[in-house]
């Protein structure tokens, strides 16, 4: 089974993207311009994807390279949304702890082929969801870091050192981050069937087959997301991966 481009595809999308435009405009949360913005940027994109992919896939390196590029925008699109653009090569090292680490297992192991078909796919999965936890620790640790610079203050003054006071705060914070990739994995086959398990169905595999991937996929997202989010609070305490203001008022 497959689904190609036609009138029934477009026909869907604009339904599709009404409803969610209706949604935000009756729950008044002024976000309809970006909901249209993110539709035209995601069919662009996409339809760019597609035919980059179709050039590089049968070439690893190429490949390989454009799972560079992914990686790339990960790293400039959460630094952004944390609001900490210039820590962004501490971003890059908390994303890529995770992410890296995970692609390494799956490609020496010899689960996933080396091949460009199967390492852009799982390369995007795996990136792309350390790019999210990390994006969730950090906008809920820098906003508990806002919140309690009294707590940050006091614990100075009672003798913790800087990465301590923060980490006092942080800590239980960040395992946030951390829940909607473990409900992904608690609640899949049961509330929902993932991506790669349905894409392994649609292109003809077996059951069995889209199983397994996406078990491959949703081990690999819970060692990255919880390595990533690891190595974000660690560069957090020592005031490495931190927003301009928060740079300026976490100090000795």
């Amino acid at each position: 089974m497959t689904i190609e481009p036609g009138w029934p595809v477009a026909f869907a999308l604009a339904a599709l993207l009404v409803l969610a435009l209706g949604a935000h405009r009756v729950g008044g949360y002024g976000l309809d311009r970006s909901v249209l913005v993110a539709a035209i940027r995601a069919l662009v994109q996409l339809t760019l994807i597609a035919l980059v992919i179709r050039a590089v896939v049968e070439n690893l390196w190429w490949s390989a390279g454009l799972v560079a590029v992914m990686f790339g925008t990960a790293v400039l699109t959460t630094s952004r949304r944390v609001e900490a653009p210039g820590a962004w090569i501490w971003a890059a090292v908390a994303t890529g702890a995770g992410a890296f680490p995970v692609l390494a297992i799956v490609l020496l192991s010899g689960a996933v082929p080396a091949e460009g078909i199967a390492l852009i796919p799982i390369a995007g999965i795996i990136v792309g969801n350390a790019m999210t936890a990390h994006t969730l620790s950090g906008r809920r640790t820098f906003a508990a870091l806002r919140e309690e610079d009294t707590q940050y203050q006091a614990s100075l003054s009672l003798g913790l050192l800087p990465s301590q006071a923060i980490g006092e705060i942080i800590h239980r914070r960040s395992p946030e981050a951390l829940l909607p990739g473990l409900d992904q994995v608690r609640t899949t086959g049961l509330v929902t069937l993932p991506g790669a398990f349905i894409g392994v169905m649609l292109g003809g595999g077996s059951p069995v087959q889209a199983a397994t991937v996406q078990v491959l996929v949703l081990f690999g997202i819970m060692a990255a997301q919880a390595i990533t989010v690891v190595v974000a609070e660690r560069l957090i305490a020592a005031r490495r991966l931190l927003p301009t203001d928060l740079r300026a008022s976490l100090v000795d």
